[in-house]
């Protein structure tokens, strides 16, 4: 279904969107295939038998959808959401695999809580940017610690450039893409205000120093397109 949601008020994770949902992160990210292929293709080499594999705002499935079907009954999947729709949409897409026990979806914040798993994988693909800062590095340091030794953490967030100079330039090419990929500047606007103190980005360095603060001795960034980046952390 195409994205052509106009918000009124503060953004949600509501039915309009849930119903789009897909669509507009291939819009809205340049390269979003290439990321989500890298997060499939560098996840699956750390993925143990009968560990734990965790998405963190698994939205509608997308990232954890090849893992569940490579990895299969070997593993245990996590879900973990807080938004209604979504979980309503990865209930009846992974309905199979729940009533046998191999997927299991959780309605769970995390600024209050964290699944309880022996994980050799832990994804969190654009989800971390709409928790609050201070909220973050707890919740990060809980990834290291539910981590099995040699696991890792694929890392994917909207970015703020390093200097306003430079932000300023990123998010102006990242309009243009946009408006390319046919949204109007009234949809583009609109998306703006009403994602403002919602969707609240770090630069790529506060990024990294979070997961290097909390334990991660191996951290490298394997993705990055203007003012979005994605890294690889091993436990």
């Amino acid at each position: 279904m195409k994205d052509n949601v106009m918000p009124e008020d503060k953004w949600k994770f509501d039915q309009d969107v849930t119903d789009v949902f897909d669509n507009m992160l291939e819009r809205s990210i340049v390269q979003y295939d290439v990321m989500r292929d890298l997060c499939f293709n560098l996840g699956k080499n750390f993925v143990k038998k009968d560990s734990d594999i965790v998405d963190l705002g698994a939205s509608t499935g997308e990232a954890i959808n090849p893992f569940i079907e490579k990895f299969g009954a070997y593993n245990r999947f996590h879900c973990i959401e807080v938004s209604e729709s979504m979980i309503e949409k990865l209930k009846n897409r992974f309905d199979g695999y729940t009533n046998t026990g191999i997927v299991s979806i959780k309605n769970l914040d995390l600024r209050n809580d964290f699944p309880c798993v022996q994980a050799s994988l832990i994804l969190s693909i654009l989800t971390i940017q709409f928790i609050p800062i201070e909220y973050r590095q707890n919740i990060i340091q809980k990834v290291y610690d539910n981590l099995l030794p040699n696991g890792a953490f694929i890392f994917v967030e909207k970015i703020l450039g390093n200097s306003a100079e430079i932000d300023s330039i990123f998010i102006e090419k990242y309009y243009d893409i946009k408006k390319k990929n046919g949204y109007s500047q009234e949809q583009i606007e609109r998306k703006r205000l009403s994602l403002e103190g919602v969707l609240v980005p770090i630069t790529s360095k506060w990024n990294e120093d979070l997961l290097k603060t909390v334990g991660f001795k191996k951290v490298d960034c394997f993705w990055r397109f203007l003012n979005f980046s994605g890294w690889i952390a091993i436990k």
